[in-house]
């Protein structure tokens, strides 16, 4: 298996709980569409926030670490 792209843009969310993780994580990925986003998010909700957003939004999901607690998240094309 090929190493994950590292994104086209990266955002460390820290601890940074659901409500504001997800309200600035929609912030970033409507800035550029069609392209790959790098997260980490620390936050014990994220593993769970995160999908649900990407599916509620139709942004794509593509990969998971949970060792890193890292995301990487395609942005939509038609923001």
């Amino acid at each position: 298996m090929s190493a994950p792209r590292e994104g086209d843009d990266f955002w460390d969310a820290g601890n940074m709980g659901c409500g504001e993780l997800i309200l600035k994580l929609r912030k970033h990925l409507k800035k550029m569409p069609g392209q790959l986003m790098r997260v980490v998010a620390h936050d014990a909700g994220a593993i769970h926030d995160i999908p649900a957003f990407c599916r509620m939004t139709r942004n794509e999901l593509e990969r998971y670490d949970a060792q890193t607690h890292t995301f990487w998240i395609r942005s939509r094309l038609d923001w």
